[in-house]
Formats: structure tokens, C-alpha cells, sequence
């Protein structure tokens, strides 16, 4: 059962301790209550506080049902929004993606791959600067970025950062830590030599978007099967001033022609096992997270905040990252599973009409 007991439960020690602490104006208004009200408006789509409130007191009659000790004034989820600790919901998120992972086990992603596959990628969220001075981005103009690590076969978050904006992708790499034999799969922005370097030392394998101004040189190709899409598998080296000395060992080169697309793609990779089309077919497989942002934008509230400080702003991706993997270990493959989309529609009307945890709450 997914209850107040099992949310306390999973999360570590230091939230718990956090989740003690309220001010006078939260104090009877718990954590599990908290992520209910939150819960219940990013899967109903409520656009403000007061938007939450009259609608919870609407639904008064099933709130006991649905697992809150009674409806939520806007001033105390305000209050508790701007001062409980973010991190106990990170937390909460954390332990919910080891339930879901292991639901998706036998996803086959019809490639050639006995390993893992991650897909590594970010998203700015955009802000006002006057109501989010903490998040400066531009001149005129605030935000900050969702750093994600998607296990493909799943579509489920493995590692999550927010950060400033200006914070540049290729960062994320000295924080993350490789599992060794996966694959990490990113777009030209991650390129840096050196921390590619350090993937390959910690025995992970990446696959990677060449940049057109590549220096290198080839030390030999292998047959390739042009009715594939490959037009070539090379075995090269870095041949610029520093890449050559951030990479000093060989590369593999992989060229795709994407007939469906009119695209030419050339790919890095460090894996010099798995056929060529692998490679192409582990890039491509790349959209799955793109249409992970896509989805939790669209379907979840992180683009309206219901607060503007910086902890406020945290606890609603979490909260928002929590229902979104609530919702795929509900729609975990089975006979007749929906879609994400789907069960998201799904939900929220469950949530206008009836007990809207019921699912959620019989989980294991």
C-alpha cells in the first residue's frame, strides 16, 4: 500500500527529519498531504492556489477517501511550498523509480544490445526574472535547466539535476556516475574529449554526435551494408592539438543516412562490439527523451508555478517527476496496458470524479 506510512518510509533519514519541521501556519498540515494537494493538481491541471482550493472543498465528501485528512487552504500550501525542504520529495521521486524500474525489465527495444541504454539531455524551463530574480538566465529574461538521465527502455528518469540555466550541459558528466558496461547516449552538445575520456576509464560505452569540424584520422574501415542506412564504420584517431591528448585512444566512427528523415548522422562511439546499425539505432532511440520533456510539460504543471522561490519551484518538479512515475508503474507493460498519455487522461478523470490515489495507493 501506498500510504503516509510507505511515503515516510522511503524517504531517508534526513527528509524525514525535514519533513518534522513546519511553521505555525503548516504544522497540522503534514508532507503526505502536501504531495495529495500537488499530486491532485498536476493531474487535474490547476492553474493557481486558490484554483486548488475551491476545487478540493467541491470534492469535499471523497477527500477522506482519497487519503487527505480534509481540504487544503491556499495560504497553508503556500506557506509549506515555500518553506519544507524540496529535497524530501527528491527523495520520495528517487524511491519510486526503484519500484518502476524493474517493471520494464523485459522492454525490448528490438536492437541487438544486452545492455542498459541511458539518454542523457536537458530542457530549460523558462521564468520571469521580476517574480524569479533567483533564476537569472538572460538579461531580461529567467529560467533553469532539467538535467535528465533516461533508462530507454523504460522512459524513466534515472538521475535528475535542476540547475541555473547558464549552467552548461557538458557539466553534468563529472557529476553523474557511469554504470559500467551501459551505453549513455547524447547529442553534439555533450562533446568534450576529456570527460568522454572519463566514461571510457569507468568502462561505460557512449554514443555520441560528431561535430562537422572533427580532426581525425583513419586507421581502417569495416564492411558496412549500405542498404541498411550505414555508409561507413571506421576505426579512427584524434588527430587535433587537444582532442588528441583528451582522447588518446582510438574511436569508432559511425556515418547513417535516416532515409525517413533526409538525414545524415555521424556518431562517436567507444563500443567496438555491437554492429554498426546499433549504434545508428541507440541515437535515434535518442527522442525518447525528448518526448519525456515534452510530456511533462505538456501534462504536468512545470511551467506554472504555484510559488516563486527557489525551494517552492524545486518541490513542484519533484512532486510533478513523482506523479509522472507513479503514472508508469500503473501502465507498466501488461495485456491491455494504455498509453502514458493515456493513462494520464485517465487519471486526472478518476481524480474529478472519484478516489483519484486508488491505483496509486494498492502499489507495492
Amino acid at each position: 500500500m501506498l500510504n503516509s506510512s510507505t511515503f515516510f518510509r522511503t524517504t531517508n533519514s534526513t527528509a524525514a527529519s525535514l519533513a518534522t519541521m513546519a511553521t505555525s501556519a503548516c504544522a497540522n498540515f503534514s508532507c503526505w498531504d502536501q504531495f495529495l494537494t500537488m499530486a491532485f493538481a498536476q493531474l487535474t491541471y490547476r492553474e493557481s492556489l486558490r484554483d486548488i482550493e475551491v476545487c478540493l472543498q467541491a470534492q469535499g465528501r471523497k477527500l477522506y477517501h482519497c487519503g487527505f485528512h480534509g481540504p487544503s487552504k491556499r495560504a497553508t500550501l503556500a506557506d509549506a511550498n515555500e518553506t519544507r525542504d524540496w529535497r524530501i520529495y527528491a527523495d520520495f521521486a528517487q524511491s519510486l523509480i526503484q519500484i518502476a524500474r524493474p517493471l520494464y525489465v523485459g522492454t525490448d527495444l528490438g536492437l541487438e544490445l544486452d545492455a542498459t541504454a541511458y539518454a542523457l539531455d536537458s530542457t530549460t524551463i523558462d521564468l520571469c526574472l521580476s517574480l524569479f530574480p533567483w533564476a537569472k538566465f538572460r538579461r531580461a529574461k529567467g529560467g533553469i535547466k532539467l538535467h535528465t538521465l533516461l533508462e530507454i527502455h523504460s522512459a524513466i528518469p534515472v538521475f535528475i539535476a535542476i540547475t541555473e540555466a547558464l549552467l552548461h550541459d557538458v557539466n553534468l558528466l563529472d557529476v553523474i556516475l557511469p554504470e559500467p558496461g551501459s551505453f549513455i547516449v547524447m547529442d553534439r552538445g555533450y562533446i568534450d574529449f576529456a570527460r568522454l575520456y572519463g566514461l571510457h576509464s569507468a568502462l561505460a560505452y557512449f554514443v555520441i554526435r560528431a561535430k562537422d569540424n572533427l580532426s581525425f584520422r583513419r586507421r581502417c574501415s569495416h564492411p558496412a551494408d549500405r542498404l541498411t542506412g550505414i555508409r561507413s564504420d571506421q576505426t579512427i584517431v584524434l588527430t587535433g592539438p587537444k582532442s588528441s591528448l583528451r582522447y588518446p585512444t582510438a574511436l569508432r566512427r559511425v556515418s547513417y543516412y535516416a532515409a525517413e528523415t533526409d538525414q545524415r548522422l555521424v556518431l562517436l562511439t567507444n563500443n567496438f562490439s555491437v554492429p554498426a546499425l546499433t549504434v545508428a539505432g541507440l541515437y535515434r532511440y535518442r527522442w525518447q527523451i525528448e518526448l519525456f520533456f515534452k510530456w511533462i510539460k505538456q501534462h504536468l504543471k512545470i511551467k506554472k508555478f504555484f510559488g516563486t522561490s527557489s525551494n517552492s519551484v524545486k518541490t513542484q518538479i519533484w512532486i510533478a517527476i513523482s506523479v509522472y512515475v507513479l503514472v508508469a508503474i500503473i501502465k507498466a507493460p501488461r495485456p491491455g496496458a494504455q498509453s502514458l498519455h493515456n493513462s494520464t487522461d485517465s487519471q486526472s478523470h478518476a481524480v474529478r470524479e472519484n478516489a483519484p490515489f486508488t491505483g496509486v495507493r494498492r502499489l507495492s
